[in-house]
């Protein structure tokens, strides 16, 4: 039988150009393939152990965005070259995506083992790379799978090794995980969800709740944050904290954003003029060049005027591409929308990010507000957010106030606005309407009092 890539010397080169990765020289996912295939084949009368793993550049995207495409593709090179001088002669590294590599070491044996060699390349890859008269840095998640029986295939051992780093990358950064059941059963919990969370979506089933925003020195309410609710049929009431980060990781979030802006301004423009609405935007619509454009045709569409609605961004979002970032903030701003920076104090980003975008507000995050009656530092921090604001002419909202003590202290520090459970808890369209129609009425007693 003739070989599938011909015979001789041409043969030959085509059966290597078609698995090898042109622009780093290594094999690439049909040598990667093949490796495995073959080395499982040599053991299949005496299974010994051995490990695979798939490592991922986290932020690669950022780079190629900030150096260009031929600084990125450089940068590629280089890694690829550092994972090849630490192999060793039985070992493999292979690109099998675009900022993806796999390795594979016949002669590791344990689960411990295996994280020991993917911490060592992860820490081998954090080195300052070279990109002309400048340098960057990256960092890298890897999953890991042992063969351990005949019974295992190179399909399976890579799709347990996709789960790990899957779990690699929700933990953070330059993390390394060995597959274990448990992740497989997480895994295919999320997919579950995931598919429900589709469904919700087309259905639109999923419904923004609304939590007051207060002037702390009079507790009137200011405005509401609209925040995400969806109870699916069969699984029962899905958190936020569950469903968000799918809906971020599995492309989810823009639709899922539109609908809940959509449903959120809608009943919004049947409150009372003076009060805002506030509305978070996902890292990933940051990064999206259409979000200011689908932003003001949701607007457009309810009527709802653009002077009251707050958008909320996070310092994590800012991060992710700064650039798209602030276009976005200009496009939102110029339409007289204002823009709000989320859970400051807690993300990864610098003073000079307040320097550079322009913000009219400033949310403290709860975990310090938490802390405020008994922890000097947070005092501190809140004190020095407060003064920094003024200087900058923001307005401030401290976050989860959950005790009369603790908001009393947050008008003694001279922080204007609140929320939290003590001015009260996320409530759906009616129960809002409720709440506004008794607060209007306190406040008119209040006047009358006066």
């Amino acid at each position: 039988m003739q070989h599938p890539f011909g015979s001789g010397k041409m043969g030959n080169e085509s059966a290597d150009l078609a698995f090898t990765d042109p622009l780093t020289g290594l094999g690439n996912l049909r040598r990667f393939f093949d490796k495995i295939d073959r080395l499982i084949l040599d053991r299949a009368d005496d299974p010994a152990p051995f490990a695979i793993g798939i490592l991922d550049l986290d932020g690669f995207k950022p780079i190629n965005d900030l150096f260009g495409r031929r600084a990125g593709d450089n940068i590629l090179q280089q890694v690829a070259m550092r994972l090849k001088a630490s192999m060793d002669q039985h070992s493999t590294v292979a690109r099998v995506g675009a900022d993806e590599f796999a390795f594979l070491y016949p002669l590791v044996f344990s689960e411990e083992a295996a994280q020991e060699r993917a911490l060592m390349l992860i820490e081998i890859l954090s080195a300052p790379y070279d990109v002309g008269d400048r340098t960057a840095r990256l960092s890298a998640s890897a999953g890991c799978s042992l063969f351990y029986s005949g019974e295992e295939n190179t399909e399976t051992l890579i799709s347990k090794a996709e789960t790990a780093l899957y779990h690699a990358k929700r933990s953070g950064r330059g993390k390394v995980m060995v597959y274990t059941r448990e992740m497989e059963e997480a895994a295919r919990r999320v997919t579950h969800i995931e598919q429900a969370l589709r469904r919700a979506v087309a259905a639109e089933e999923v419904e923004p709740h609304f939590q007051p925003i207060v002037e702390l020195k009079t507790g009137h309410v200011i405005g509401f944050e609209a925040l995400a609710r969806w109870t699916d049929r069969d699984l029962g009431v899905i958190p936020p904290n569950v469903f968000i980060p799918i809906a971020e990781e599995r492309g989810i979030i823009g639709a899922l954003s539109q609908l809940l802006l959509r449903k959120a301004t809608e009943t919004a423009r049947n409150w009372p003029d003076e009060l805002f609405l506030s509305f978070n935007l996902s890292p990933s619509q940051l990064v999206d060049q259409n979000t200011a454009q689908q932003v003001l045709a949701i607007l457009a569409r309810t009527g709802f005027d653009p002077r009251r609605l707050e958008i909320e961004i996070t310092e994590t979002g800012l991060m992710t591409d700064p650039a798209s970032a602030e276009k976005i903030v200009n496009d939102l701003r110029a339409v007289g929308i204002r823009v709000s920076l989320d859970d400051f104090g807690t993300g990864q980003s610098s003073l000079g990010r307040l320097r550079e975008f322009h913000f009219d507000k400033l949310k403290i995050d709860r975990s310090f507000v938490s802390s405020i009656l008994e922890d000097k530092p947070s005092e501190h921090i809140i004190r020095a957010i407060l003064a920094m604001c003024e200087g900058l002419g923001m307005n401030v909202v401290a976050e989860g106030i959950e005790e009369e003590a603790q908001a009393d202290r947050l008008v003694e520090f001279g922080c204007a606005g609140g929320q939290g459970y003590l001015f009260g808890k996320p409530s759906d369209a009616e129960a809002t309407m409720a709440y506004l129609r008794e607060a209007y009425r306190g406040m008119a007693r209040d006047r009358r009092r006066g």
